[in-house]
């Protein structure tokens, strides 16, 4: 079995397979939007500059991290999310495991990867 929780150290993100673009999810938010942005819509994660973006919602879903795990959730959107190729329920959250597959849309048109990283380290000087 995978692990699920996120530990110290670690930082999740979303690779878009089709452009090889990794996205960091920001650590300190609850509630990742994901979709287009449109005038007073501004989604954390915002794919209007990726190929394909046309058949995502502006409010597509959202991923919510609860304690050391993150979650997925379609929010109703008009094309469908998919978690490893089966279709969200909307309203209905899912847990993600490192390395799940997310499809904003059918057809794999857009499509994501999630996982876990250890943190970047930066050089501090005492």
């Amino acid at each position: 079995m995978k692990n699920t929780q996120i530990q110290p150290g670690q930082q999740a993100k979303l690779f878009h397979v089709q452009t090889n673009t990794p996205l960091e999810l920001p650590p300190n938010c609850s509630v990742i939007n994901i979709g287009k942005a449109e005038g007073s819509i501004q989604p954390e994660i915002d794919v209007s500059n990726f190929p394909n973006s046309y058949i995502v919602s502006r409010n597509h879903a959202t991923i919510s991290l609860e304690g050391n795990h993150y979650f997925i959730e379609d929010v109703g959107s008009s094309n469908g999310t998919y978690l490893n190729g089966m279709r969200l329920t909307p309203a209905n959250r899912h847990l993600l495991n490192p390395g799940d597959t997310i499809e904003l849309g059918k057809d794999s048109l857009v499509t994501f990867i999630f996982n876990v990283h250890p943190l970047s380290t930066v050089n501090t000087f005492p």
